[in-house]
């Protein structure tokens, strides 16, 4: 009896409106949800990046530091530190 009311007249109508309207709302709430993770995921990139320059920038410093003691000696003499 009650599956007989929800398939014929308004109340078929008013079920495929709900669930029309329900689809869409799962729909929006999904693509909020990926934009968060697309926000965050740029967020960490941008980080990363800004990481990885600073740590280029320590290696270059690294590789030009003098050998040894003597090497240093000789650049401070020469003013070159």
């Amino acid at each position: 009896m009650i599956s007989w009311l929800l398939t014929h007249g308004p109340a078929r109508k008013a079920l495929g409106l709900i669930l029309t309207a329900a689809a869409i709302l799962l729909f929006l709430m999904n693509l909020r949800c990926a934009g968060e993770r697309a926000g965050r995921a740029a967020e960490r990139l941008d980080a990363s990046e800004r990481n990885d320059a600073i740590h280029r920038q320590m290696l270059d410093a690294a590789a030009r530091r003098p050998h040894d003691r003597h090497a240093l000696a000789e650049r401070l003499r020469d003013g070159r530190f």
